[in-house]
């Protein structure tokens, strides 16, 4: 979303997607939704995705298992208070089950208990 909105540390997150990043299903839709809603067009968005698939520049879409949503439920529990959203919650849960680290901007994940490692873009 950095990378979208054009923020602090969207060049930190185009970093990190040219070097191998994965999305969850779900943030991609969310990222995808963000582009309809400025008026550009969400198929071509993906189309050009899919073009990239298995170039360095590629970022993985990564499906959400039935173990994830067990995860993603699982923490609600432990990120309410930091009021973390299914896409954030999904986001984590994907980084934990892929051993790599969830990129972020937002702080209140570090103060959330979370197995997977966080990493901040700003």
């Amino acid at each position: 979303m950095a990378v979208l909105h054009d923020e602090d540390g969207a060049q930190a997150a185009a970093e990190a997607i040219t070097n191998g990043a994965a999305i969850s299903v779900v943030n991609w839709a969310e990222v995808l939704t963000k582009l309809a809603e400025r008026g550009k067009d969400p198929g071509q968005a993906a189309s050009e995705t899919r073009k990239a698939e298995g170039s360095k520049r590629a970022l993985v879409i990564e499906p959400l298992t039935a173990a994830d949503c067990i995860a993603v439920a699982r923490l609600r529990l432990t990120t309410r208070t930091q009021g973390l959203s299914l896409a954030d919650r999904a986001c984590l849960a994907l980084a934990e089950r892929l051993g790599a680290p969830a990129i972020t901007a937002d702080r209140e994940w570090l103060k959330a208990d979370v197995a997977a490692e966080v990493q901040l873009i700003r």
